[in-house]
């Protein structure tokens, strides 16, 4: 039977390429794949990742469409922990405008998560499956 082996890549919609892959970049370490970089001549994709290209996301002008798609990362524990002690410096939106704070974080009962948007209203959200280690870091 026919299955995909894993998620390649994304396509998100943003004003500016160059300035999402900042962000990407400032908030969540992914890296412009320069082997791909000429794609993003003419209107094709500049194409980021944190896994040097085994997944990525394909970052295009945004046209007239109203194009959302919520990318789910995950992290471990002590990642998820380490960006939570940056969340007042990265100065994140969340639903509704609302700043993101530790508070924010969803108990999915066996992960925790924490959304917030990208410049561009892309909702994200980051998510750990070290449920117990960030529990008891985070006295929950």
């Amino acid at each position: 039977m026919f299955k995909v082996k894993q998620i390649d890549h994304i396509h998100v919609h943003v004003s500016n390429k160059l300035e999402a892959a900042a962000w990407y970049k400032k908030v969540l370490g992914l890296e412009i794949l320069p082997e791909h970089e000429g794609w993003a001549v003419g209107g094709g994709p500049l194409t980021i990742s944190s896994d040097g290209g085994n997944t990525g996301i394909a970052l295009f002008a945004r046209d007239n469409a109203d194009t959302r798609a919520v990318i789910a990362y995950r992290v471990d524990g002590k990642e998820f922990i380490e960006f939570l002690s940056r969340v007042g410096e990265l100065d994140l939106n969340g639903i509704g405008g609302i700043k993101v704070t530790k508070d924010g974080i969803v108990d999915h009962d066996h992960s925790y998560s924490i959304y917030f948007f990208d410049p561009d209203q892309n909702p994200i959200e980051l998510t750990t499956y070290d449920y117990e280690f960030v529990k008891n870091q985070l006295k929950l």
